[in-house]
């Protein structure tokens, strides 16, 4: 919005006839900016613009603040209708936690108008505890599509960040989406009886899948794209390369490919190129004739390749090929011919090929460990599969079609997934990506006895984040009770009245230098620094024993441990 601001020459005056002569006015080029000349006006209302030659005019006071006024408007205009077409619930709360603005999608979403809440504090309508915008104010947190409850009868995905000036903070701004319907709706999914469950899955046996993204589970953003992609590709023979982490379903998006393009009737054949020992990785993929090798067949054996005639050879973990057999899988894509295994006839490659792989492949042909001319080959087109942290609104939709499958497959009924089971499920960052969650549904169907998942059924690395959000809290809780049990023995012991004391004072931290109070330091540094040095000295008044300490606190020495672990200490 820059452009917005007014140029300096766009307000000079040339009427001198006007000026009283006995004024001294600075002078200044035609070249200075507006941010130079605005502090030169505390001296005088008027500043002749002046180059190599005679007086150009003047620049008058007046003439600058109305034009800023016009700018801020415009500004504030543009502002305002770019939050109003975000089209999401965006919060604004100044450095006071007050909020400053609040959209119209704020508005439906929480059932709170704009005359009501704006200029108000947002505590007042909020739980401080759940809101996310004033943990960012405090504590210049920024989160991504993070899943929180703002109300108890509410679930939202919220982005948020900082505002800040001059490296101070002087505000926040919240986006957040209600998707409190998905989940209910995820609820009432659920609660299908096990015969109707058992008659669909019936059913799905004996109709044949005829759209070939049925296996794909997702409605995403990326997901779509990805879709959009497939359906671009699948109008030519072109060889693809998929990347993406592992777990993430390649093959999944390979058979999607092959399917879109080829007839029901033609074959999808997958070799896993990390599964085939190098000895026998040319008779795979080549095939062998007869006497080819010692223990070979003696009628011979097709190839991968001549077995993916007509259709699609899908080479998963591409990366893991051997060299040796990388050049000549070169010229199977270059000349579209082969020799099999001790064969002297030449045959034809008549199969598209996709290739797939987890590894960053320009890493490995700077290693020497893949062939950089292989590599542009089987890059005629590539397909980026997106994790599963970078497409968490999915994870409801897997979750149900993982649950449907593994409730079926161990006889289990799920009649109900508790909305902290789906939180942790969120705010997990899947570095196993889809199959880990699937891995995970199966561990909770299989555990899931009486209808209920439970949030102990969980995986210690889906829990432990939060048993270490509450060991942090209850460490802080237990510091403060103990310090404020402290400071009000003091003041029972001195006998006289004081006023109430903050936490800085508490702690007797300095404050004679205001300067330090406001500078780059965030808020949470200094409440680790704080909370460090409360540590150490209570932890010398208890002899240096933890244990004592923890007892002192209220606390276990878990979390005693855990918190001095993350303060350094």
């Amino acid at each position: 919005m820059k452009h917005l601001l007014p140029e300096l020459m766009s307000l000079l005056r040339t009427d001198m006839g006007t000026l009283d002569s006995s004024l001294s006015m600075p002078t200044i080029t035609s070249s200075t900016s507006l941010a130079d000349a605005i502090p030169l006006f505390d001296t005088c209302s008027y500043l002749f613009i002046q180059d190599d030659g005679p007086l150009l005019g003047y620049i008058a006071v007046s003439d600058v603040l109305h034009a800023m006024m016009h700018a801020h408007r415009l500004i504030e205009a543009y502002f305002e209708t770019t939050l109003e077409t975000a089209g999401s619930a965006l919060t604004l709360i100044n450095e006071d936690a007050k909020v400053a603005y609040w959209t119209t999608g704020a508005e439906h979403v929480f059932s709170i108008s704009k005359k009501d809440i704006i200029g108000q504090p947002a505590a007042d309508f909020f739980p401080t505890d759940r809101l996310q915008s004033l943990k960012t104010l405090y504590t210049g947190e920024s989160v991504y599509r993070k899943q929180h409850q703002p109300r108890p009868d509410l679930f939202a995905l919220i982005n948020a960040r900082p505002v800040q000036l001059d490296g101070h903070i002087m505000g926040a701004v919240a986006a957040e989406v209600d998707i409190t319907t998905e989940i209910r709706l995820h609820q009432e999914l659920l609660h299908m009886t096990s015969k109707v469950q058992h008659l669909e899955k019936a059913v799905a046996r004996l109709r044949p899948e005829l759209d070939p993204f049925a296996r794909i589970k997702g409605s995403s953003l990326v997901i779509k794209q990805c879709m959009e992609t497939i359906r671009k590709i699948s109008t030519t023979s072109a060889t693809v390369l998929i990347l993406g982490e592992s777990g993430t379903g390649k093959e999944l998006f390979a058979k999607a490919i092959h399917d879109l393009r080829e007839l029901q009737t033609a074959p999808f054949i997958a070799i896993n190129c990390g599964a085939i020992p190098a000895s026998l990785f040319e008779s795979e993929l080549f095939g062998y004739e007869k006497g080819a090798f010692s223990g070979a067949d003696p009628k011979g054996k097709k190839g991968k390749i001549e077995l993916a005639e007509g259709g699609t050879l899908f080479l998963d973990e591409i990366g893991e090929m051997p060299l040796e057999l990388q050049v000549k899988l070169l010229r199977v894509l270059q000349e579209k011919s082969y020799f099999p295994v001790g064969g002297t006839r030449m045959k034809q490659a008549d199969c598209r090929i996709i290739a797939a792989t987890n590894q960053n492949l320009l890493h490995m042909i700077a290693r020497n460990q893949f062939r950089e001319d292989l590599y542009y080959r089987l890059n005629v087109i590539n397909l980026v599969i997106p994790p599963l942290r970078m497409r968490k609104e999915d994870i409801y939709e897997l979750t149900q079609t993982f649950l449907q499958e593994f409730s079926l497959l161990y006889n289990r009924h799920i009649e109900l997934v508790p909305p902290e089971v789906f939180k942790l499920l969120f705010q997990y960052d899947w570095p196993g990506n889809v199959r880990e969650l699937r891995n995970v549904i199966e561990r909770l169907t299989i555990l899931t006895t009486d209808g209920e998942v439970k949030q102990e059924y969980l995986p210690d690395t889906l829990t432990s984040l939060t048993m270490q959000e509450q060991s942090e809290v209850q460490l802080i809780s237990g510091i403060h009770s103990h310090v404020n049990n402290e400071n009000q023995q003091r003041q029972d012991s001195a006998g006289a009245e004081q006023k109430p004391r903050t936490v800085a004072n508490v702690n007797e931290i300095d404050t004679s230098d205001d300067s330090e109070l406001v500078s780059g330091v965030t808020y949470q540094q200094k409440l680790d620094t704080y909370e460090a040095q409360l540590l150490i000295q209570y932890l010398k008044a208890a002899g240096g024993n933890k244990r004592t300490l923890a007892k002192q606190l209220g606390i276990s020495r878990a979390t005693l441990y855990n918190r001095m672990k993350r303060l350094g200490l």
